[in-house]
C-alpha cells in the first residue's frame, strides 16, 4: 500500500513563512520516502483557505520524484474550459506527477461564494469532466479547441471522490482512473464494500484521503466539527495496525493528514511502514 501525506496548511499555525512551510513538507515528504503530496480544496468556510492548484504549482517547483494531487478539487466550481487550461498548466509544472482528484462539492456556502448551483452539483459534476476531457483530447468545445503544451495531452489521471453508489463507483472504475474514499465521512465497514464494488466494475485504484494523524496525547484542532470515522488519532503501534487493516481490506493508496502545527509528526509517520 503507497503512503501519500496531506497538507492543509493553516494561516494560524503558518502565518507569514507559508512558502518556507510549503516547502519544508514538501522535500521531506520526497526525502522520507513517501509517494505523494495532495491538498485540498476549500473556500468560504470561515478561515483562510489557498487554491490547491497554485499551491501544487509551488510544490511542483519543490520536489521531483512524488506525486502531486488533489483529494479533491470541486469541478463544479470552475469553468470547465478554464480549469481544463489550468490543469494543463499543473501537468506541464510537475512534468507529468499530477493526479486529478475531483468531486461534486459537498458545502453550500463554497458555492454561493461564487454563484454556482448547489442543487445541480452532480450533473455539473459529470458534464463539466466531460468538457474538460474534450478539451484535453484536442477537442473544440464552445470555440476554438485548446491547444495543448506538449506531454500533457489527453489530461492527467482523474481520481473520483464519492460515495459508495453504483453510479460513482462504476464512473471511478469504468470511465476514470480510480476512486476516492474519506476517512472523515467513511466507516470501516462502508470502506470494505465500497473496495469491493470498486474491483467488481474493474477498478485499479482505491484510494483513501483525509486519514487525519496525530500522536500528540492532545491533538490539534480538526478543520470541522465532528470526529473522522477513520483517523490516527493513537499510538504509533496502533496507527501501525490501522494501516494494516487498510491495506487488508484492499486500499491501494492511504492519504495521511500530517499537522500543520507539528510537521515533525512526518518522521514518526515514515517509520510506520518501515
Amino acid at each position: 500500500m503507497r503512503i501519500g501525506i496531506v497538507t492543509i496548511p493553516s494561516a494560524a499555525a503558518v502565518g507569514t513563512h507559508l512558502i518556507e512551510h510549503v516547502t519544508a513538507v514538501a522535500q521531506q515528504t520526497e526525502a522520507l520516502g513517501f509517494d505523494g503530496l495532495w491538498v485540498t480544496d476549500a473556500f468560504a468556510r470561515g478561515k483562510p483557505t489557498l487554491d490547491p492548484l497554485i499551491l501544487l504549482g509551488a510544490v511542483a517547483a519543490q520536489t521531483s520524484r512524488i506525486e502531486l494531487g488533489t483529494c479533491v478539487v470541486q469541478i463544479p466550481l470552475r469553468h470547465p474550459v478554464e480549469h481544463a487550461q489550468r490543469i494543463q498548466t499543473l501537468m506541464a509544472l510537475s512534468a507529468g506527477r499530477f493526479r486529478f482528484g475531483v468531486g461534486s462539492g459537498s458545502t453550500r456556502n463554497d458555492f454561493d461564494a461564487v454563484q454556482a448551483d448547489y442543487d445541480a452539483r452532480f450533473k455539473t459534476l459529470t458534464s463539466n469532466l466531460d468538457i474538460m476531457r474534450r478539451v484535453w483530447a484536442g477537442e473544440p468545445v464552445h470555440g476554438p479547441a485548446l491547444s495543448m503544451w506538449p506531454g500533457t495531452e489527453g489530461g492527467p489521471p482523474i481520481l473520483l471522490g464519492a460515495w459508495r453508489s453504483k453510479r460513482w463507483i462504476d464512473l471511478s472504475a469504468k470511465v476514470l482512473q480510480g476512486w476516492i474514499a474519506s476517512g472523515i465521512h467513511t466507516s470501516w465497514e462502508d470502506l470494505a464494500i465500497g473496495v469491493d464494488m470498486f474491483r467488481a466494475a474493474g477498478g485499479k485504484r482505491a484510494v483513501l484521503a483525509n486519514i487525519f494523524t496525530d500522536f500528540r496525547d492532545t491533538p490539534g484542532s480538526l478543520p470541522f466539527a465532528h470526529v473522522p470515522k477513520i483517523s490516527l488519532f493513537c499510538s504509533p503501534a496502533e496507527a501501525r495496525d490501522r494501516l494494516k487493516r487498510l491495506e487488508d481490506t484492499g486500499i491501494d493508496d492511504a492519504l495521511l493528514v500530517v499537522p500543520a502545527d507539528d510537521p515533525t509528526q512526518l518522521e514518526t509517520i515514515a517509520g510506520l511502514t518501515r
